[in-house]
């Protein structure tokens, strides 16, 4: 696999539900120039761990907005499905849900499971420039941590060299 970070994002767009259930939007790279995207890639809707993530960085949105920084979440997941799940139980969204029916998106970040046909967790921030300057994949079982996505992206945008455990605040090297 070709390493993407440092590397100019792959261009997509995508048709999304909004996340407050109203309706579909479009989301391309182009929309979040000038300003830092945390694009993150899950499995499937309705699952065990996908819905613990999705609303945790929904919880956490105004922290990212704060940071100049949007959020998209994308799955294989038709955006139909996207928006029956935004109007389930599980509650409305600070940010959309793009659908990746094509697979092209998730083939394009290296995230794609070919054989199952859905995405890892993966997790991608790019700058306002349009550059991946962090990439992290989990395994379809392990959900990934809100913190420490805020984190690395404080970090980031400090354009020093942050040392290991590196919090707000603290020195850098």
């Amino acid at each position: 696999m070709e390493r993407i970070v440092g590397q100019n994002a792959p261009e997509f767009s995508v048709t999304t539900a909004l996340g407050d259930g109203s309706g579909f939007g479009e989301a391309s790279l182009s929309n979040y120039k000038g300003k830092w995207l945390v694009l993150f890639f899950y499995p499937l809707d309705f699952t065990f761990v996908c819905p613990t993530e999705i609303t945790a960085y929904s919880k956490r949105y105004d922290d990212f907005k704060a940071l100049d920084a949007d959020v998209l979440g994308v799955s294989i997941d038709s955006e139909h499905s996207h928006k029956a799940w935004i109007n389930s139980d599980l509650g409305k969204l600070n940010f959309p849900l793009g659908s990746d029916l094509t697979k092209k998106l998730s083939l394009d970040y290296g995230v794609l499971i070919e054989e199952a046909g859905i995405a890892l967790r993966g997790l991608f921030i790019i700058d306002p420039e349009g550059k991946v300057r962090y990439s992290v994949v989990h395994d379809l079982n392990v959900g990934r941590s809100v913190d420490e996505t805020l984190r690395v992206l404080k970090a980031l945008q400090t354009g020093g060299l942050c040392p290991v455990d590196w919090e707000d605040g603290d020195a850098l090297l």
